[in-house]
């Protein structure tokens, strides 16, 4: 199933990295790769994005795993038509990135983050936020686009 494999390529690479970015970046904390504009820069996130809810991880763990659950609850009954299957690579990339922090908060206790662009002053995050971020721009993208979708679905319990 493409959607297992897209949840699993997501969860590769944000844990390799961060393999990569432990072994390599946290002994000298940045690297410029272009000065003052990107660097490599290994932050240690006891947060949620922004490092809202700093020091929360048992309620961030929780409220991950339920938020996980309820996504692959959606994929699985989300039928898998034509017009349904953005809608369905869009939460794979959703659980995905939200299963590579996760790994993290379990393993950790807090998520590594890395990529920094400087030059527009953001926070610094992680391929896991960026499949969270991009699934999520792609799925309102997605349900704005297919009006009928609610009402074509039925949500109720896994049969």
């Amino acid at each position: 199933m493409i959607y297992i494999a897209i949840i699993l390529f997501a969860i590769f690479l944000d844990q390799y990295s961060k393999y990569l970015i432990i072994a390599h970046i946290k002994p000298i904390d940045t690297l410029p790769l272009i000065p003052n504009v990107f660097h490599l820069t290994y932050v240690e996130n006891t947060g949620a994005a922004f490092s809202l809810l700093t020091n929360k991880q048992i309620f961030l763990i929780l409220m991950t795993l339920v938020f996980i659950g309820v996504l692959i609850y959606f994929l699985i009954k989300i039928p898998d038509t034509k017009e349904n299957r953005i809608i369905k690579v869009s939460l794979a990339f959703i659980i995905g990135g939200a299963a590579g922090n996760l790994l993290d908060r379990l393993r950790l206790n807090f998520v590594v983050d890395f990529l920094d662009f400087r030059v527009i002053k953001f926070a610094i995050f992680n391929f896991a936020d960026i499949f969270v971020v991009c699934g999520s721009i792609i799925l309102v993208i997605a349900l704005f686009n297919n009006k009928n979708f609610l009402e074509n679905n039925n949500f109720g319990p896994l049969e």
